[in-house]
């Protein structure tokens, strides 16, 4: 998106280590990277729409939640149609018509945001904006967006400001920017599960290392209850149970702000005092979890709140000593007392804690993904400590509503189960794991699938950015410009004139009409048709010949300097521009191919061919809009400026009220001289008509300091028969 070399920052791919790769390169790539920018607003349209939506009950639509989608029944159609006719919002009496293509994407992505995103689970509202939460680590994610005019739509929904829609200036998937380093490597504490897909997509080898000491965490297996109340019950209990007999450090994973924040009021009237740290509380995230490895401490975290902090077991003495003494400062003899009475309060408490058998992990819920699980797991047991995590789970719970095999789980569920009765067993924990792998699989297969549909498009975006590249790296790009105009000229004879045509069904006429309106000439191009034994390559070569000469004439107007300057910035700009818009057409193409599926056509393979021949002609429009902008391009001389007076310089005294321009307070160079014209008028500060007499020791009073000394000096009256 730059114009001059210069200012592009990005240096070479030589090599790229990425911290949490599988939070990189495996969570994030489900989505693509965008750089976007404004588009005209539609924020009245937004609300319109919204408003429209909230009217609709819940039978009026279906919720998949696997696909995250809503789709109207045949009898909320028919109810929504009335009512956008009613707001004026709908042409004619059929959402589905061609006119309401507008209107029927707003409704999508408001149904979207009012049915499946919601408040404190997908996002926040801070500060009158909506900040979208990270599902997978459960922090906000300031800065970042929802494209397509989602995030529009829930700004809609929650009534704040409604920023612009964006559009797409380049875009790129996690998988094809990190493939491009030629080294690639990471670290984390959960890639096993994940291997095939790292050496499938990445080619990288996943190599597990031992830990410095042996785990001794104990891992129990899951606890399973019959509804969310009985599980949040049972948690509440045994939380209260554990600090009243010993003061076990307790760790809770909870995959939302909002079950976080129901299970605090659980554990409120259990009288369990606990702190919560989730996205509304990101300032205090680190000063929480480094304390919670404390007697007695309870910690609810949303997800991974506050991976990088180790909890150790006792507290930490660093966040100690800035929690409670912020006033110290670290190297003074008061701060290094202080830091030794609580070093040796941390190692008593240490010693409580593991005699209370470590941090126990406690996770209210299983996540999508094993490695979620794994990681909460781990801040359990850290270097040889011992410590205890478990599982909490219910049918409630969105992995076994939505992916789980529910028929067999309700019925043993509904059977054997009495309220606030809990199952453990083996055989749950194993069946879970499958449910988990199948989602698993599932996610993978949607980042596979945006790996494959990207790979089209990148074959395609190499090769506009570098010729991008290569026209800012040019001196001159007058041969490019000259290859366009060519291949222009063989475009528009090739339309007029097909192949294996005769010359008596050419279309000189047409031929005329195009070359008019993309070279700005008008040539006798149907009498060179109606010439004996003409040729299709002959016609081309009278054209281009006119064109040259046009653009040779263009080039005399100005100097050569530039024209050159020129060439680049119209091929830079109509490349961008019609780039931006081939990667809008790609991405609807995208969201439609699938329906080829239906006639029994691979849809990838349809979307490589229809994605090829959109790239052709966007080539082909480029060429085409270069040729007559630099064909038809106006040079006017700049507007002659009028003369301008010559300029007076003065300064008024801020006090008096008078100028102070000759005002050289005693300094005689360095100053700006003005050509202003004696004052003919009294001078500022001596009233008119006054007496002032021969005497100058009479004049003090009567005359202004800042005015020039009566005397005929030249100087101000302060600095000569003024002078204090």
């Amino acid at each position: 998106m730059k114009y001059d070399r210069s200012m592009m920052v990005q240096r070479p791919f030589n090599f790229a280590i990425v911290d949490e790769v599988d939070s990189i390169l495996i969570d994030e790539a489900r989505t693509p990277l965008i750089i976007s920018g404004p588009t005209d607003d539609k924020s009245e349209l937004y609300m319109s729409v919204d408003a429209v939506v909230k009217q609709l009950s819940d039978e009026d639509y279906e919720i998949d939640e696997k696909q995250r989608s809503v789709v109207l029944t045949e009898d909320g159609t028919e109810k929504i149609e009335r009512m956008l006719e009613a707001a004026g919002l709908l042409e004619g009496d059929n959402l589905y018509d061609y006119e309401n293509t507008q209107v029927v994407h707003h409704l999508n992505q408001a149904l979207r945001a009012n049915a499946v995103f919601k408040r404190d689970i997908d996002y926040i509202v801070k500060d009158d904006k909506v900040v979208i939460i990270d599902e997978f680590t459960g922090r906000m994610m300031d800065g970042r967006r929802w494209s397509d005019g989602l995030h529009q739509a829930v700004e809609a929904k929650e009534g704040v400001k409604i920023e612009p829609e964006n559009q797409t200036l380049a875009s790129i998937t996690f998988q094809n920017y990190f493939r491009m380093y030629p080294k690639l490597g990471g670290m984390t504490g959960t890639a096993a599960t994940e291997a095939p897909e790292f050496f499938e997509i990445y080619k990288m080898n996943v190599v597990s290392i031992p830990t410095n000491v042996p785990v001794q965490r104990r891992d129990d297996d899951d606890e399973f209850y019959k509804n969310i109340t009985d599980k949040f019950g049972a948690i509440a209990q045994a939380i209260r149970q554990k600090q009243e007999t010993g003061g076990q450090p307790i760790l809770v994973g909870t995959v939302s702000i909002e079950k976080s924040e129901l299970l605090s009021e659980f554990l409120k009237k259990e009288g369990v005092k606990h702190n919560v740290l989730n996205a509304r509380h990101h300032e205090s995230e680190a000063h929480l979890v480094a304390q919670a490895g404390r007697i007695g401490a309870v910690t609810i975290a949303t997800n991974m709140a506050g991976r990088g902090t180790d909890i150790q077991l006792g507290g930490n003495l660093e966040f100690r000593m800035t929690d409670e003494f912020p006033d110290l400062v670290e190297g003074t003899p008061e701060y290094e007392a202080k830091a030794e009475t609580i070093r040796a309060e941390i190692v008593s408490e240490k010693a409580a804690v593991l005699a209370a058998g470590g941090l126990f992990v406690l996770g209210t819920e299983r996540h999508e993904s094993r490695r979620i699980d794994n990681q909460l797991r781990g801040r359990s047991g850290r270097q040889g400590d011992p410590g205890l995590s478990r599982f909490y789970l219910s049918l409630d719970d969105d992995l076994l509503r939505i992916f789980g095999p529910q028929t067999l789980f309700a019925k043993m569920m509904n059977k054997n189960l009495e309220d606030g009765e809990a199952i453990i067993s083996p055989w749950i924990t194993k069946a879970i794991e499958t449910a988990q792998k199948k989602v698993e699989a599932r996610n993978y297969d949607i980042r596979k699938q945006v790996v494959e549909y990207d790979d089209v498009m990148n074959d395609q975006r190499k090769i506009i950015y570098e010729q991008r590249a290569d026209i800012m790296d040019a001196a001159t790009v007058d041969d490019v410009t000259d290859e366009m105009r060519g291949e222009t000229v063989s475009t528009l004879v090739g339309d007029a004139c097909p192949i294996g045509s005769y010359p008596e069904q050419w279309d000189g006429e047409g031929l005329q009409a195009r070359v008019l309106e993309i070279f700005g000439v008008e040539l006798p191009v149907p009498a060179w048709v109606e010439e004996e034994g003409i040729e299709p390559e002959v016609l081309a070569e009278r054209i281009k010949e006119q064109a040259d000469a046009q653009i040779q004439s263009k080039i005399g107007e100005i100097t050569e300097e530039s024209w050159r300057g020129i060439e680049k910035s119209v091929l830079l700009q109509s490349l961008d521009e019609h780039w931006k818009d081939h990667l809008s057409r790609l991405d609807s193409l995208r969201q439609v191919i699938h329906l080829r599926a239906y006639a029994q056509k691979t849809p990838i393979n349809e979307y490589k061919q229809e994605a090829f021949a959109m790239f052709e002609r966007m080539l082909e429009t480029i060429r085409e809009d270069v040729t007559r902008i630099l064909a038809q391009v106006q040079f006017q001389a700049p507007p002659e400026l009028p003369e301008l007076p010559e300029f007076l310089t003065t300064h008024l005294d801020p006090f008096t009220g008078s100028d102070d321009t000759s005002d050289r307070d005693g300094f005689d160079s360095g100053f700006i001289t003005t050509r202003i014209a004696p004052m003919q008028t009294p001078q500022p500060g001596v009233p008119e008509g006054s007496n002032l007499g021969d005497d100058p020791s009479s004049w003090d009073g009567q005359v202004s300091r800042n005015a020039p000394c009566p005397c005929g000096s030249g100087k101000k009256y302060k600095h000569c028969h003024g002078a204090l």
